[in-house]
């Protein structure tokens, strides 16, 4: 893939998962009530975001992060790349890095 998102924008791959996630006591979180929230992993960045003042604040994510964020965003773009689906979207609509 040959792809350079500008600015901060960042490329990410959805992560789909149907596996149901168990709580610490033992409960099941079943998909739908996970729907809200999607994963992804980040596979490009832009620079990163120029001020108004001009100046370049670097981006907080890095390459291969696991990142979180809304499912349903209007600011999130699907787009294709090499026949394959990715998300665009700025670093401020990532909610969070997964550890």
């Amino acid at each position: 893939m040959n792809f350079k998102p500008l600015y901060d924008k960042v490329l990410v791959k959805k992560i789909t998962s149907v596996k149901e996630q168990k709580t610490k006591s033992g409960l099941y979180i079943p998909n739908s009530a996970k729907e809200k929230l999607q994963e992804g992993i980040v596979l490009a960045l832009g620079t990163g975001l120029i001020t108004e003042s001009g100046k370049e604040v670097p981006l907080t994510v890095q390459i291969n992060d696991k990142v979180l964020f809304e499912k349903h965003n209007s600011r999130v773009k699907e787009v294709m790349i090499d026949g394959e689906e990715f998300l665009l979207m700025r670093e401020g609509e990532i909610l969070g890095i997964m550890g």
